[in-house]
């Protein structure tokens, strides 16, 4: 059993620690824990995995993020994969920092990567895990957001958040996308700590901790 495991982002220096490059971060991560190095090839940077009896190619394109279908559908067709077997990794600015959210399959909610990805698939069937970076910029300031670099805070919880992703690809594997799904899908734990909260003011009428 294949798949393809494709990190969105933007190659280059200057974007390696940016919002936009989680999928990037998620796959150097996945590489590093696992020994292998990536190589250059068509499209973009490769390496191969293995997990009980699975094999995942791991794919970090080179053609920048609104191109990004390029790469997909060649190594798609080079591997003779189903979209079944494909999952993408993308960040996601409707999400809260550190929201995880893995579906089979959906729109691209107004990501270019992810949009170009069903453009040159022809179906936007296929698995997506998507990353929150959060949304916190001023109007017409997305692009310069998505394009910097994250917070101190954020950078020490990006360790974790990859390490959660990558069992969540290996999930998918051995126990399936729907079970895959029930253990990855999180809200921020600031987030559960605010509904505990909240639920604990109702039952008592007085704020704790958080």
């Amino acid at each position: 059993m294949e798949y393809l495991v494709v990190g969105l982002g933007n190659i280059g220096a200057e974007y390696a620690n940016t919002r936009h490059n989680m999928g990037f971060m998620v796959l150097d991560a996945w590489a590093q824990a696992s020994n292998v190095l990536f190589r250059t090839d068509r499209y973009g940077d490769v390496a191969e995995v293995s997990f009980k009896g699975r094999w995942f190619v791991l794919l970090k394109p080179s053609t920048y993020m609104n191109l990004s279908g390029n790469a997909v559908r060649y190594w798609m067709q080079k591997l003779h994969l189903p979209l079944e077997n494909l999952i993408v990794i993308s960040d996601d600015l409707n999400l809260p920092f550190g929201t995880i959210r893995m579906r089979p399959g959906g729109s691209s909610g107004g990501h270019n990567g992810l949009e170009d990805i069903t453009l040159k698939l022809e179906s936007d069937q296929w698995a997506r895990i998507r990353i929150g970076i959060g949304n916190e910029f001023s109007r017409g300031r997305q692009v310069d957001y998505v394009l910097s670099d994250f917070s101190e805070e954020e950078k020490a919880a990006v360790p974790e958040l990859a390490s959660r992703i990558i069992q969540g690809v290996k999930d998918v594997s051995t126990i399936g996308m729907a079970r895959a799904m029930n253990s990855l899908n999180t809200r921020p734990k600031q987030q559960k700590s605010i509904e505990k909260a909240e639920e604990k003011l109702d039952n008592k009428g007085e704020v704790p901790e958080i």
